[in-house]
């Protein structure tokens, strides 16, 4: 029965282990270089604020998804807003349980003084935009060609969801 906890340093190899799948395979992250521990490490410890959460999702004592949100920019102003984003282990992915995560994340984003959380999504990527507008959120931006990755350019949707 998997579960759904906040992220714990423990987590951190499955974590990387997860999102490497997609560096490596797909144009979902442009990241073209996979991660180790310690090279990720940085992007872990950022989630120690009330509004830069990370949950994970165990089957047993294995995380095998995870999802976080954080800062959009690092400029002041943008303080209360929130890049989110949601991984799931590729075995595991088309049975509904990201919507565990995302139920936990933003439940705990409550309270945490944010005003609009953001999901950038690379296109083609039909369940990820599905996902997301099932959770509220709206296209507010398209961009064209805006990444390189496989030899190829690839256009990226912004999407918000008022909190």
């Amino acid at each position: 029965m998997a579960a759904v906890r906040p992220a714990r340093a423990d987590d951190l190899p499955a974590c990387v282990e997860i999102y490497n799948h997609y560096v490596e395979t797909t144009h979902f992250t442009f990241d073209t270089e996979p991660y180790t521990v310690a090279t990720r490490q940085p992007w872990f410890d950022q989630f120690d604020n009330p509004r830069h959460r990370c949950f994970t999702l165990t089957d047993g004592p294995n995380a095998i998804g995870y999802a976080c949100s954080a800062a959009l920019k690092p400029k002041a102003a943008y303080a209360t807003s929130v890049e989110v984003s949601i991984y799931l282990k590729a075995s595991v992915t088309g049975r509904r349980l990201g919507a565990q995560l995302y139920d936990a994340l933003f439940a705990a984003l409550v309270g945490a003084d944010v005003h609009r959380a953001y999901a950038l999504i690379a296109l083609p990527n039909s369940p990820s935009l599905e996902f997301h507008q099932r959770f509220g959120f709206r296209e507010v931006a398209h961009l064209n060609e805006v990444g390189r990755k496989f030899g190829r350019y690839w256009d990226v949707v912004w999407l918000e969801k008022p909190l």
